[in-house]
């Protein structure tokens, strides 16, 4: 994959797991940055399964996620997002993700398939 990516949750958690698509996903880490919104998801999911933080570090440290802070501008660009993905079920971290490819002129990269259904978000690519 030759230009940036912005990783959602949903493609973290897919690599993490060997899902179909995990590839695509590995593909895209180096370069690749992701909300810190959507790494709060990754880390909330892992410890819904009952990780604790030095296993979850472990998990995570090698895939040097590069996260970026969520800010006031982001904040309000996810929040105008709402009642056009609203319909699709698309979390704040689902926008968070799109306001930050958006804001990078990046691929946002989830394995979501609603996201491609979109008009007017940006660039998506699923990994699966």
């Amino acid at each position: 994959m030759s230009d940036l990516h912005v990783l959602d949750a949903s493609a973290v958690l897919c690599l993490i797991r060997g899902e179909p698509g995990a590839d695509v996903v590995k593909a895209a880490l180096p370069g690749g940055v992701i909300s810190a919104v959507n790494l709060a998801e990754v880390v909330a999911k892992m410890s819904d399964l009952g990780m604790d933080e030095p296993l979850i570090a472990a998990v995570l440290d090698p895939l040097r996620l590069n996260a970026v802070a969520f800010d006031g501008d982001q904040a309000r660009v996810s929040g105008l997002l709402r009642p056009m993905t609203r319909a699709r079920g698309l979390s704040l971290g689902d926008r968070a993700c799109l306001t930050l490819a958006a804001r990078l002129d990046a691929t946002a990269l989830t394995t979501d398939r609603a996201w491609a259904e979109l008009p007017g978000v940006g660039k998506v690519a699923l990994a699966r």
